[in-house]
Parts: structure tokens; sequence; C-alpha cells
């Protein structure tokens, strides 16, 4: 399963390189893209959940590293307001 890394930038211009174990990212977002906070949550949530999922279906169990990603940029996302947005910058394949 390819794993890759994608790469956000935050309304506070901090940068963040997350982690997926698959490509799925891909189908959710586009490099240089925009999302409001609240679309973006939704889709990294949705992402990064069936990749979680793709590994527990190939290997018989979920993928923490995904979910640890998940926790993490739910955890800078609890510090901006709705109206932020969120940058996609790239993948890293």
């Amino acid at each position: 399963m390819p794993a890759m890394h994608f790469h956000l930038r935050w309304p506070d211009a901090r940068e963040m390189r997350c982690y997926s174990p698959s490509l799925v990212i891909k189908d959710h977002f586009s490099p240089g893209a925009r999302y409001p906070l609240p679309v973006f949550m939704s889709e990294v949530r949705t992402a990064l959940n069936v990749a979680s999922e793709r590994v527990r279906a190939k290997f018989g169990f979920a993928c923490s590293m995904a979910l640890d990603q998940l926790a993490a940029i739910e955890a800078v996302a609890a510090t901006f307001d709705e109206h932020s947005e969120v940058e996609l910058l790239g993948f890293e394949e």
C-alpha cells in the first residue's frame, strides 16, 4: 500500500507535514487549494478514516498512524475559528 505525506499551511502560516497510509488524500484535496476549515476537517476526517480502513482490509488492523495524524490535525484545527482557511500545499509520495 503506497503511503504518502501531504503538506498544510494553517491560518497562522504554520506549515505541517502530515502522513497518510494511502493515496486516498489525493481524492479529497488539490495542491494549492484553500479550504474553509469546516470543509477541510470534514474531508480530512473522511480521507484518513478511509485510509485506515484500507490498512484494516489488507492487514487486519486499523492504521494507528493515520488515526494519530488525524488527532494531531484536530488539535491544531481547534485553535482556529470556523471562518479560517487551510491551504493544501502539496503531496509527497
